[in-house]
């Protein structure tokens, strides 16, 4: 979804503080491409530090306003690994493509839909084991599963606090941003994007659902995380050993994004959940990036989806994606993070 914007003389100065350096790199797995930057040796992916945690492995806009099978590749708001070495990226106007995992280029879309037929908000995505998509829409806010081919499947219960207002105490185009298995498959999370109504303003809330014997989930426990002054949560991805992957986004007007990737404590160890900033993407190096709007870095753009893609035994790859929201001034840009915890 399109973030919240931010208008106060502190968010702006923060923003505008944060402004990084332009180097030139990118990584192996990067598309190629006028619009993607590629790295050379090893020695380049230390000086495309973001920070001592995260380094910039790679960038692309290969599919910056481009078509597939007469659908607009973009609007882009989550990403999952898929079957046979694929990527599902999630479109928040209902359509669920699979992109190649090396290339980042389509192979394939099915388009989403509600129980009557009606488009969906959709912002959140899990490849099941079973290789069926859990989808979250923050119309409702809902869960539903999809079959391969896009039927539903079914649909996950939601507490009543956390509907939309006036049924619930969430924020319209605030609630499930987020959708994450956490490790062995049980635990299902979704993260809510703003506080409830009634919340202090910096805290949102994580809704988890348990696994059952017959394949489907019940409530669980819900947890409380700490945002940044004026940013929301944009998206949450488990790490192997359960900890959590937070992207949190803001927008000042006349500025730009704010975009940090912070790591969060496995749920069920208190709440609010503990968390600590890897970096700051503002301090990235920009890889040659051009941007339609002011932004503190060229880099930046509405970044709201993000999928583990590799593992080693000091390093997780990431890849993050920005929903464009169908505007010329934004772009659908990947970002791959290598990012140690």
């Amino acid at each position: 979804m399109r973030p919240r914007i931010l208008r106060t003389a502190l968010a702006a100065l923060t923003a505008g503080l944060a402004a990084a350096g332009c180097l030139t790199a990118a990584g192996p797995a990067a598309a190629a491409g006028p619009a993607a930057a590629q790295a050379s040796s090893p020695g380049n992916l230390q000086r495309n530090a973001c920070s001592r945690s995260v380094s910039l492995a790679g960038s692309s806009d290969v599919l910056d306003k481009t078509t597939y099978d007469g659908t607009y590749v973009g609007n882009l708001s989550a990403l999952a690994p898929d079957r046979h070495g694929s990527l599902a990226a999630l479109a928040d106007r209902s359509s669920l493509f699979r992109l190649d995992a090396r290339t980042l280029q389509p192979r394939g879309v099915i388009p989403l839909a509600d129980e009557e037929g009606a488009a969906l908000d959709s912002e959140g995505l899990v490849v099941d084991r079973d290789g069926t998509y859990l989808v979250s829409s923050e119309t409702e806010p809902s869960v539903r599963r999809y079959s391969r081919t896009g039927e539903i499947l079914g649909r996950l219960p939601v507490p009543d606090d956390l509907r939309t207002a006036p049924e619930g105490r969430a924020q319209e185009n605030g609630s499930f941003e987020g959708l994450t298995l956490l490790p062995g498959g049980r635990t299902l999370l979704a993260s809510m994007e703003y506080p409830l109504d009634g919340d202090p303003a910096d805290l949102v809330r994580f809704q988890t659902w348990q696994r059952t014997r017959d394949g489907g989930f019940r409530l669980g426990d819900r947890y409380a995380y700490r945002t940044d002054a004026g940013l929301g949560v944009s998206e949450v991805t488990a790490l192997p050993d359960g900890r959590l992957l937070v992207l949190e986004r803001g927008f000042t007007s006349g500025v730009g994004n704010t975009i940090r990737l912070h790591l969060a404590d496995r749920p069920g160890r208190g709440t609010p959940l503990p968390k600590r900033l890897l970096a700051d993407l503002a301090d990235c190096p920009s890889l040659g990036a051009t941007a339609g709007q002011p932004q503190p870095n060229p880099l930046l753009d509405n970044f709201e989806g993000m999928a583990v893609t590799g593992r080693s035994r000091d390093r997780t790859d990431v890849l993050i994606v920005s929903d464009d929201n169908q505007n010329d001034v934004q772009t659908t840009r990947f970002l791959r993070l290598r990012v140690r915890t």
